[in-house]
């Protein structure tokens, strides 16, 4: 039996007090991090540094004793790994060269991939060394996006609006759209399986932008892609499990659960935990779910969502988490009181 806590959760056990971390847990909130951020130049580079994304990985397991640690990159690093070009513009978010041509496609290199994300295992190698180390009972958590978000990224060019050029594209061409999501998929395999070669216990796949799609269209580009990843990673890796979160799927999120087979679903903000614990068998976990924003204001607002998701998730297994990620201007110190709570419980 593991004695790391979000091992045991997402082997099936019900752990009370529940096990906690955070997305976006290492991060602008943290004065740590900014002062790394600074010392690495950019955000890439930060990324792209094994010895700086190590340390800011790791930055929250010290501060706040969080029961696991996830990897410190980005989503969009698969496509940067397969050739697509990308920049991190301050206040800006994510800019690519879109991808809507059959030119575009060609250049996308999916055998190399891995190869040039080499710095990323590094990063993982050496959290998962100083975790043994240091801290026995962390769990470390490698990711990757999912493939419908990271596609509208790369066909869009850039983050936020509602990723209309992409949507349409599933429309207009959907034989062009098809190998797109063929060539991201044999990448992402390759990415998070040599993750978990390199050290990482858990993979997560975080469909951001899966809330866009109407039902048929979830089916096609978010359920069944997923299914495929998750039975690849089963048959090359069936130790390491698989946490999906297809943020604001709403009711959609029981047959996401039902047809993945992931042995975790992270619950967004506006999913509601009881409704969740009551549709969703226990044999898969759920991790979340609260507002950021109650984060932010700390104190009891922050209290308050938090004793209401633990009613409601007591007796099944279950993993506490945001519904999205840390706020910038979240105080530490709230961080430190929901853990202190949470430990409580």
């Amino acid at each position: 039996m593991s004695a790391k806590p979000v091992l045991q959760v997402l082997s099936g056990e019900s752990v009370w007090p529940p096990p906690a971390w955070l997305m976006r847990q290492a991060g602008r909130h943290l004065p740590e991090y900014r002062a790394t951020r600074a010392q690495a130049g950019s955000f890439m580079q930060l990324c792209l540094n094994p010895e700086l994304a190590a340390e800011v990985t790791l930055q929250p397991v010290r501060r706040y004793g969080v029961d696991a640690a996830i990897l410190f990159s980005d989503i969009l690093i698969v496509p940067w790994a397969m050739g697509q070009g990308l920049t991190f513009a301050e206040g800006e978010g994510p800019r690519l060269p879109p991808i809507r041509d059959r030119a575009g496609l060609a250049a996308l290199d999916v055998e190399g991939a891995v190869a040039r994300a080499a710095p990323i295992m590094g990063t993982v190698r050496r959290v998962r060394a100083a975790l043994a180390a240091e801290h026995p009972g962390t769990t470390l958590i490698g990711f990757a996006g999912g493939l419908w978000t990271v596609a509208c990224y790369m066909v869009e060019g850039k983050g936020g609006g509602e990723f209309k050029q992409a949507r349409r594209l599933v429309h207009e061409d959907p034989a062009f759209f098809c190998e797109l999501m063929a060539k991201l998929e044999a990448a992402t395999l390759a990415y998070l399986l040599a993750q978990a070669e390199a050290g990482a216990e858990v993979l997560m796949i975080f469909d951001s932008w899966a809330g866009q799609l109407p039902p048929s269209a979830f089916r096609e580009w978010v359920i069944a892609p997923t299914k495929r990843l998750r039975a690849a990673l089963k048959a090359a890796r069936p130790d390491i499990p698989v946490i999906g979160f297809p943020r604001l799927a709403g009711p959609m999120l029981v047959e996401y659960a039902a047809a993945t087979g992931v042995q975790a679903v992270a619950m967004d903000t506006a999913m509601d935990p009881a409704w969740a614990a009551a549709h969703i068998p226990a044999a898969t976990a759920l991790q979340g779910n609260l507002d950021p924003e109650a984060l932010l204001a700390g104190g009891e607002a922050l209290q308050r969502q938090a004793q209401g998701i633990l009613q409601a998730m007591k007796g099944r297994p279950f993993i506490f988490n945001l519904g999205h990620g840390v706020e910038q201007p979240t105080p530490p110190e709230h961080v430190s009181a929901l853990m202190k709570l949470l430990r409580a419980a």
